[in-house]
């Protein structure tokens, strides 16, 4: 095995600590097998878990396919693999309570919700960790899940003052592209003190030259593409499922004419360029009008007025135990991927709502997104954009 896939094997699976009872989220892909098996192999006690989170009929009843039957093939083939004991945990009322009726009613608002942000705070490291506590008590010291992240625990601040409680900071791998600690960033200090991330320092192409390497069932198994809770489900179905359809006009936002129709505007995202029913493209939507169900689309998008450089944005939640320092650089990802911006964050209403402003302009925000930020490498929490 080469020094630094070594060097990230130690780092990632808190090797040089004592044994831990680790609770592992297996999901059938070959992230999250591969650290199961750096666990095991690296000493700790491991358990597999699968989290079903649809009722079965959700997909006998619409749908032709039920997305997880595959998942959890591939996940009793792994743990037969690697001699680990696998639970399956029903959290279906849990998952559509805390995840599924929140992302339908933003949607019906106009509003782009993140489901997988969502999942991951409220259930795989929310519901679940409350069943852990439930049915287990004490018997696991953390969950493990494949998500490429890294998190270093100290019991001092950055500046030397001392902290009441050891701080867990959540910090960027070294794969830019595939980093999602912008996904993590929902969650509490409870939850990341709780949590392990084996695959903190390995990039995307370690970890398939690694699983080749075991032998792992699904090491060529292509990544999901999907929305947590919709695997192959296409999210046009799912919302024509919960909320119908409500034909509506199509204005070109150039001219002000109807150059078409649409089926309903929660079908459409500010910045979508596919899907559009339209000759003549490429069109993008502009912009949304829920109260009287009007899309905006236009073909010069990237030269339109739609450049913004600013936007407010509230409900905060800090997964960090320090709070942005104003003396360093912040910035600031609008969306999953390698690209942030450097910005300024001026808070208002005692520090329940901000305005952000970036230093570069960016197409597509839109309400409901989430904005997360940065000093350094470390993920400070995330807000929700209202304007």
């Amino acid at each position: 095995m080469p020094k630094h896939v070594k060097r990230a094997f130690a780092c990632s699976c808190e090797a040089e600590s004592a044994p831990l009872r680790v609770a592992v989220l297996l999901s059938g892909g070959v992230d999250s097998s591969l650290a199961l098996h750096l666990l095991s192999a690296a000493g700790h006690h491991v358990t597999a878990f699968y989290l079903q989170v649809w009722f079965q009929e959700d997909f006998r009843n619409t749908w032709d396919a039920c997305p997880w039957e595959e998942d959890l093939r591939y996940c009793r083939a792994v743990c037969e693999r690697l001699g680990v004991g696998l639970q399956q945990v029903t959290l279906t009322e849990q998952y559509w309570d805390r995840v599924v009726a929140h992302c339908i009613a933003e949607i019906q608002q106009g509003r782009t919700p993140n489901p997988d942000v969502l999942c991951n705070s409220r259930v795989k490291f929310g519901a679940f960790l409350e069943h852990l506590e439930a049915r287990h008590g004490d018997a696991f010291d953390r969950i493990a899940s494949g998500h490429y992240a890294c998190l270093t625990r100290s019991t001092s601040a950055a500046a030397g003052i001392q902290l009441p409680q050891p701080q867990v900071q959540l910090r960027m791998t070294p794969d830019a592209v595939k980093d999602q600690t912008y996904f993590l960033a929902h969650l509490t200090q409870h939850q990341l003190a709780r949590s392990l991330f084996p695959l903190g320092h390995l990039t995307k192409r370690q970890v398939r030259a690694l699983a080749a390497e075991i032998g792992l069932p699904n090491q060529a198994r292509k990544d999901s593409q999907g929305i947590c809770f919709l695997g192959k489900v296409k999210f046009s179905e799912f919302v024509r499922e919960h909320l119908g359809d409500w034909p509506g006009p199509l204005v070109n936002e150039d001219s002000n004419e109807v150059v078409g129709y649409h089926h309903g505007y929660w079908f459409h995202t500010v910045g979508q360029r596919k899907g559009i029913p339209l000759p003549g493209g490429p069109w993008y939507v502009t912009c949304k009008h829920p109260q009287t169900n009007t899309v905006y689309v236009s073909r010069q998008y990237h030269r339109h007025d739609k450049l913004r450089n600013s936007f407010s944005c509230s409900l905060f939640s800090w997964c960090s135990a320090v709070r942005p320092d104003a003396s360093r650089p912040l910035y600031c990802k609008v969306r999953h991927g390698p690209h942030m911006y450097r910005c300024r964050l001026t808070f208002h209403n005692s520090g329940k709502a901000a305005d952000v402003v970036l230093d570069g302009s960016d197409q597509g925000l839109a309400a409901g997104q989430y904005a997360v930020f940065y000093q350094d490498d470390v993920c400070l929490g995330s807000a929700s954009i209202t304007d």
